[in-house]
């Protein structure tokens, strides 16, 4: 039996797909839901059953058959200002999920963020020595830090874990995070409604207007690099691993490459940053994946064209 909790959203949903494409259909979903009915994801997927993330813990002790826990499921908005919420769901959640696969020797594999680098004046190494020097520039970036240096801090760990600090992930099935969807989704519904994308300006010199950098990583990367650590993974080989592609591209490319694949000349318009948002606004981020590719050489990971030509050629223009 497979858990995935989170498995409604969008890196469960996409991991649950892939463990579908697999022959696996005994995964336990755990999330929160109203209307499990409609629910989209949920609709797109075999699973054996669905328990609310409120419930879970309750209920975990007698579940049998454990194999691996993909924890998934936590608030991911960067907006997120409740401290409290930020602490039982991001940080207690995530400790009691990982005593229990300590207890049964079940092996974790947790999220963690890129959002736990802040500005980035550190750099994005995610050497464990270096981790405790992070400084998040928001509440959940916080929440993700405080865990991973808890997860560090342990003497006693699961045999087998790993926590993932992922990148700009983009791809299916995030169609319901509203404001937190990628650009790419935003752009390719902009393009199909008026035919132009609207990006920020830059407000710094040695950056033009679209050339802010960010590592965007392909959500189905994402999920086959999850499978080959629960798979391949050893216990010498777990910690804190970076997860994008380790190459920084600009938001202008990644929406240059999303008119091409819908067959549509680039019309991009800039304009001005929110002054609100302009003093935590990242000009850059590029993932060192130098330590991931030396313990999983197998993984490969789809050149930025290519991952947005899948996304949308396969996906936005075949779903509603």
């Amino acid at each position: 039996m497979i858990v995935v909790t989170g498995g409604a959203g969008f890196i469960g949903c996409a991991l649950i797909h892939q463990l579908n494409d697999l022959g696996r259909n005994d995964i336990i979903v755990v999330d929160r839901c109203d209307d499990l009915k409609n629910n989209e994801n949920l609709n797109s997927i075999n699973y054996d059953s669905f328990i609310d993330a409120d419930e879970f813990l309750t209920k975990i002790d007698s579940l049998s058959g454990i194999q691996v826990i993909f924890h998934m499921g936590a608030c991911s908005s960067t907006l997120e200002r409740n401290l409290d919420f930020l602490e039982k769901n991001n940080v207690q959640y995530t400790k009691d999920l990982w005593n229990f696969c300590r207890l049964k020797n079940i092996p974790y594999i947790y999220a963690s963020s890129a959002a736990t680098y802040g500005d980035g004046e550190n750099g994005y190494d995610d050497d464990h020595q270096k981790i405790k020097n992070l400084k998040p520039l928001n509440p959940y970036g916080d929440s993700k830090q405080r865990f991973d240096e808890w997860a560090l801090s342990q003497e006693v760990t699961p045999d087998t874990w790993f926590g993932l600090k992922f990148f700009n992930v983009f791809g299916p099935w995030e169609y319901h995070k509203g404001e937190m969807r990628s650009v790419v989704h935003k752009a390719f519904g902009q393009i199909k409604d008026v035919g132009l994308v609207r990006l920020f300006k830059s407000h710094r010199p040695d950056y033009n207007d679209g050339e802010q950098l960010r590592d965007f990583v392909y959500v189905k990367d994402v999920c086959q690099a999850m499978i080959i650590m629960w798979q391949d993974g050893k216990p010498n080989q777990s910690g804190i691993y970076n997860m994008g592609t380790g190459v920084a591209r600009s938001f202008k490319d990644l929406v240059t490459a999303t008119f091409k694949a819908m067959g549509v000349d680039p019309n991009i318009e800039y304009f001005d940053m929110p002054e609100s948002i302009r003093g935590q606004y990242q000009y850059f981020t590029q993932a060192n994946m130098n330590k991931f590719r030396q313990e999983f050489s197998q993984m490969k990971f789809h050149p930025l064209e290519e991952a947005v030509l899948d996304y949308v050629k396969n996906h936005l223009i075949q779903e509603k």
